[in-house]
């Protein structure tokens, strides 16, 4: 599938996905669709072992929806979009690969929700914040009433989303929104830095610590519990188990062929 409206750049194992749609890189129909194909890519494809997704420009990483696109739509049209945009994110989430935001501009409603989705979020110290939906007399339709709330606590996940007000990147940091906040500078050559120790941790065993972080999250406690024991129990039947241990006893490097 050819791409329009992002971009994908394969190195050292790490995929940069960029949301490419100036001015502000806002979504629409054609960027949710391109999500999910390059989502299906990247699962299947073996020498990608962590993403980034960041956006085109300085100004935004993720403006939002592209109201200009939705003011018109029916309340069915409005449906099958969110059910596009909640399929677009939920296979971030559930991507078998450790995922990470470098969030480079303002990430307001949908996009704030596409850095939700992620595993991890680092941010530059000018970015901006908000789920602005209320004050449009809507809701969020893409996951971000009930990700934000997982993330931050439902007591300031309401506060984020009853006032719809900016807060700004030492808030996010402050809120556990986001991991880290560095210069502007530094925000690409970070989130190389962290995909790239990623990529290079065993693969079976990182796709079943997702799991069962992401899943369990999902999941009442006994559900939680057996759901890591299985993942567990899983990492044991590697190549990549037995080379890490054994590496631990040598002690030395491990060299892991992931499998």
């Amino acid at each position: 599938m050819s791409y329009e409206c992002i971009d994908c750049q394969i190195e050292n194992h790490v995929a940069t996905v960029t949301i490419n749609r100036p001015p502000v890189n806002a979504l629409n129909k054609q960027v949710f669709n391109e999500i999910n194909q390059l989502m299906d890519e990247l699962e299947d494809c073996q020498s990608v072992k962590a993403v980034i997704i960041t956006g085109g420009g300085k100004k935004a990483f993720v403006a939002g929806l592209d109201l200009q696109q939705v003011v018109d739509l029916d309340i069915v049209e409005m449906m099958q979009l969110s059910k596009l945009s909640g399929a677009a994110f939920s296979k971030i989430e559930n991507l078998s690969k450790p995922v990470i935001a470098a969030i480079n501009g303002i990430a307001l409603g949908g996009g704030l929700e596409l850095a939700l989705a992620c595993d991890l979020r680092i941010c530059s110290e000018q970015v901006k914040f908000a789920m602005p939906e209320i004050n449009l007399a809507i809701i969020p339709g893409g996951g971000g009433t009930q990700r934000l709330q997982k993330i931050v606590g439902q007591g300031k996940a309401k506060e984020i989303l009853y006032f719809g007000e900016m807060f700004d990147a030492s808030k996010a940091l402050e809120f556990q929104l986001v991991n880290k906040v560095v210069p502007e500078e530094a925000l690409v050559a970070t989130a190389k830095e962290w995909a790239e120790k990623l990529a290079n941790k065993p693969t079976v065993a990182m796709r079943m610590l997702k799991t069962a972080v992401t899943a369990g999250a999902n999941s009442d406690l006994g559900m939680g519990l057996t759901l890591e024991s299985a993942c567990y129990s899983n990492t044991f039947a590697t190549e990549d188990r037995i080379e890490g241990m054994q590496a631990f006893l040598e002690k030395r490097k491990p060299v892991y062929v992931g499998k």
